[in-house]
Order: structure tokens, then sequence, then C-alpha cells
């Protein structure tokens, strides 16, 4: 039994009979079918249509929407095209997973400005929307350009209420110049699929995910969504190979014309365009359950196993029990043991969990739509005969 959703996805079968589609194509005619399906005509180019599909998922408009191969590549292109100022710094968590703070860590040696690490709790019992923002609020300073958060911990389970900590950002904004306004940057990615909630309706300004975890498309790929008006203030990384005029600027001998826009910041390259495309299926696959089917289920079986879990003498639970503060990750300690040797165990019985590679490790669950209670319940079973 696979209860390790929030890792890599199964791709459910419309999504890999895209990709045998697209891959069998290229096969027969690559240079064909790549020109006629990327260098065409705009209304022909298949990455617009995946930028479409995704806004219809995000909110927003498709061209607030680049693409790329994952949360990580997206973190990097965002701090990377994001320059602090003398004195800025970015404001964190020391929840934050190892590639996050790293993209954030790179940007700073490279470009300068500074980082600084907050917790926002101790335990689930700290977790509550007064206190999270109180903490953050009390830590920003006006030295303080970035605000970096993720939306669920992959090491604890814990979800932040994003739109809360937006609304904190725009009343402190207000009374901020143009140059010193706080930018709101978010790793969404285990929330992503999982959550009925928008991301346009979440109150931040980038927002970086994977659509091959709770989206379940083709592995190697992922976007980053922007509020309007917020790419401009992105220098690219990577050449594109997704808009006209880098191209046509390098063809003329001229620095490109305009703001930055999403295409430009999508990263160039010959792709798995077969994966990239096959998003589409993954996203028209989604939309056929029902965002809020899929979120209720993850909530109720992942709140079994919170439930059956607490009940257990010998484990401490990480994540909330309330729904509010906790997606579709469940971590836990057991008494006695190492994290390893649970998930050893549990593998014994034909059980999938992880071992969190944080500096604190846990035993991670994490239930999706493709579990049953039955799952749930088996699981709790061997759980259970950890003395």
């Amino acid at each position: 039994m696979h209860i390790s959703n929030f890792f890599l996805a199964s791709n459910p079968k419309p999504v890999r009979d895209a990709m045998a589609r697209h891959r069998q194509a290229f096969d027969e005619n690559p240079y064909t079918y790549l020109e006629d399906n990327m260098f065409a005509s705009p209304g022909d180019m298949v990455w617009r249509k995946v930028c479409a599909a995704a806004a219809e998922y995000t909110g927003g408009r498709a061209e607030d929407i680049a693409l790329t191969t994952s949360t990580t590549q997206g973190l990097a292109m965002i701090y990377n095209g994001l320059k602090l100022g003398s004195g800025q710094e970015i404001l964190t968590t020391h929840h934050e997973w190892y590639t996050h703070d790293e993209a954030m860590r790179l940007a700073v040696v490279k470009w300068g400005g500074s980082i600084r690490r907050i917790d926002l709790y101790e335990g689930p019992e700290d977790v509550s929307v007064d206190a999270i923002v109180a903490r953050i609020e009390a830590a920003i300073k006006p030295t303080t350009r970035i605000l970096a958060m993720t939306w669920v911990h992959s090491g604890t389970g814990v979800r932040l209420p994003l739109k809360d900590i937006g609304n904190l950002v725009v009343r402190l904004n207000r009374d901020r110049a143009e140059a010193d306004q706080i930018i709101y940057v978010v790793d969404g990615v285990h929330g992503f699929g999982c959550s009925e909630a928008q991301v346009d309706s979440l109150g931040c300004d980038f927002f970086s995910a994977g659509t091959h975890k709770w989206i379940l498309g083709p592995h190697g790929t992922g976007l980053v969504w922007a509020r309007e008006g917020q790419w401009a203030q992105i220098t690219p990384t990577i050449p594109t190979i997704m808009a006209a005029e880098p191209g046509n600027a390098w063809r003329q001998q001229r620095d490109p014309q305009g703001e930055t826009q999403a295409a430009w910041v999508s990263p160039g390259g010959f792709l798995a365009f077969e994966n990239q495309w096959g998003v589409i299926e993954a996203f028209e696959f989604i939309k056929k359950i029902g965002r809020k089917r899929i979120a209720d289920r993850v909530a109720e079986l992942n709140g079994q196993l919170k439930e059956g879990l607490a009940k257990l003498p010998n484990v401490y639970l990480h994540t909330p029990r309330s729904a509010e503060f906790s997606a579709g990750i469940v971590c836990c300690d057991v008494k006695g043991w190492t994290p390893k040797d649970v998930v050893a165990k549990l593998k014994v019985q034909k059980i999938i969990a992880s071992a969190t590679p944080y500096r604190h490790s846990t035993v991670r669950f994490s239930a999706g739509i493709i579990n049953t209670p039955e799952d749930i319940e088996k699981t709790l079973q061997v759980m259970r005969t950890f003395a």
C-alpha cells in the first residue's frame, strides 16, 4: 500500500496515454512534430494550452504562469531573479525543505543581501492563525524585502494560513516605499492539488509547485504562478524558447523590449516535451474528479490516520489534528524506534511510508485519493505493534 502520496505521482491512465501519444509522434518525426506544436502559430503552441489548463486550476490568467520542471527549479528562478538591495533580507523559517532554503542561500551568495530564519511553532499545539501571524509580524523588519514561506511543511505536516499571512503583508506594505515592498514567495507543492483553495486567492506574489505530486502529472513538470504585475520584478535566468521577443532581440542585436513576462522565465532548451504537454491531461483528470472531492477525501483519510495514531501511547504526533492546519502529510515519532526502523518494519508488511530527511527525522505518511479507509486501518494495525 502506497501511503507516500506526497512524493512522486503514479500517473493515471489519461496522463500515461497522452505522454505515449506525444512520444510516438516525436519518434516518428521529431522535427515536424516539435515545429508544428512549439514554433508555429501561437494558437498551435501546446505550452500555451498547458498554461491555460494550469490557470483554470490556479485562478488568474494563463500569462501569469511560467512552466518549470519542478518546485525546486521554480524557486531558483524566483530567488535568482529577485535581487536584494543593499542591506535587504529574506525572512524565512527553520521549517523549510533543503531545496527551498538552498535556493535562497545561493541567490544571496550571488547577489548579496542576507537570510534570517525563525520558528513558527514548537509543536502542533502552538499552531493557530493568530500565533503564526504574530510571530511573522514580530520578525519582519524595515529591511525585510522577501518573505519566504511553505504552504505545507513536509517535515511536520503543518499547513500554514497563507491567506492570513498575505493579509499581513498587504497591511505592512501600505506604509512602505515601492522599493521596500515585501514580496511574498511560497513553496506550495504539498498543498497544490490536495487543497480546495485556488492559488490566486492565497495572497502571495509568487507560488512555485511541481505538477508531478498531488496534481498527478508527468514527472519533471512544474510551474510558477505570479500575481499580475509581479513578473516585471524578475530577471530571467535561463534563455527561453517559449516567447518571441527575446529571440527577436537577439537576431536584431538589441536587448528585449518591455517588462519581463512569465514566458520569458520559462526555461528553454529541448525538454521532455511529452511530459510537459501531458500536464494538460493531469489537470483535466483532477477537474473531472473535482477539487473539493479530492480535498475532502485527503482530509478524511489523513484525519483517520491522525486520530488512530493519536490514540497510541508511544506515538507523538507532529501534525495538527485539525484539517485547517494540515493537509496530506502526517508526521510522528515512535518512542524507542528510529524513523528508518519504523519505515523498514512497515515495508515488510507492504506498507510504504518514509523517514523525513530533516535534522529531526520523523516517520511520515501521506494518504491520497488512491487509498481507502481500509488501507489506513491496515497501516494503524501495524503501528499498534510497536511497543
